[in-house]
């Protein structure tokens, strides 16, 4: 299973890939300070700025955009060899289908798991390093602080990797329709604001855990029903 991994790693358009994922991880960094110090400031409602622990949230929706990346690895790892009948010679190997689809959904989860743990301790870093110059957050981070952040970006950037497939099924096996799977992964994104604007509360962490249910669900019926989804 990890050379069919690591041969998804060398059929990929590496420099393109890593390109998309250091834009994210630049793009990412600064937004908690963005929008603590612009977007919230005058919304005296909105306490992520109270201190470092309240600020957890902020981040953690933030990172979870991550989840976009997926959407992306899904177009160049299953769309784009559909489209261009290059999957049709990895399914002539002597292995089942079943396996080469679950090697290149190990691939997808371990890319962005990695991608949004590495993102949540550069934003982290860059959080702290400019609030010491902008003071946005109150306070120091307390060793509590620390701790519950290294526990939930493992949690979370595990919940973004398994979220991030929730369009494998359906836009990327089935239907093969890249702008469908980047269009749901937006969706997943907002979908929290979507609630707030429908003044609908529901916790994100329970929110999480549903997201990472359904990428669960996704991936049992893409290895299960790919040998039914017409050739390829």
């Amino acid at each position: 299973m990890l050379k069919l991994i690591e041969l998804e790693w060398r059929k990929l358009e590496r420099k393109k890939v890593i390109g998309e994922a250091i834009t994210y991880w630049l793009i990412l960094m600064f937004l908690p300070v963005f929008f603590l110090k612009v977007v919230f400031a005058d919304m005296p409602n909105v306490r992520f700025g109270e201190s470092y622990a309240a600020a957890l949230d902020l981040m953690i929706s933030i990172q979870m955009g991550f989840i976009l990346f997926g959407a992306s690895l899904i177009n160049h790892v299953f769309i784009e060899e559909y489209k261009n009948k290059t999957i049709a010679l990895s399914f002539g190997y002597p292995l089942s289908r079943k396996r080469l689809v679950m090697a290149k959904v190990l691939f997808i989860v371990l890319a962005v798991f990695i991608g949004t743990l590495l993102s949540f301790g550069v934003s982290g870093i860059v959080t702290f390093a400019l609030n010491q110059v902008m003071d946005v957050i109150p306070g120091t981070p307390t060793a509590a602080d620390l701790t519950n952040y290294a526990i939930r970006m493992i949690i979370h950037s595990i919940a973004a990797a398994l979220a991030s497939l929730i369009p494998l099924f359906l836009f990327g096996i089935w239907k093969r329709a890249v702008i469908p799977t980047v269009i749901c992964a937006v969706f997943l994104m907002q979908f929290p604001n979507f609630l707030g604007l429908l003044r609908i509360t529901l916790s994100p962490d329970f929110l999480y855990v549903i997201f990472s249910v359904l990428g669960v669900a996704s991936i049992i019926l893409s290895i299960k029903f790919v040998n039914k989804l017409g050739d390829l």
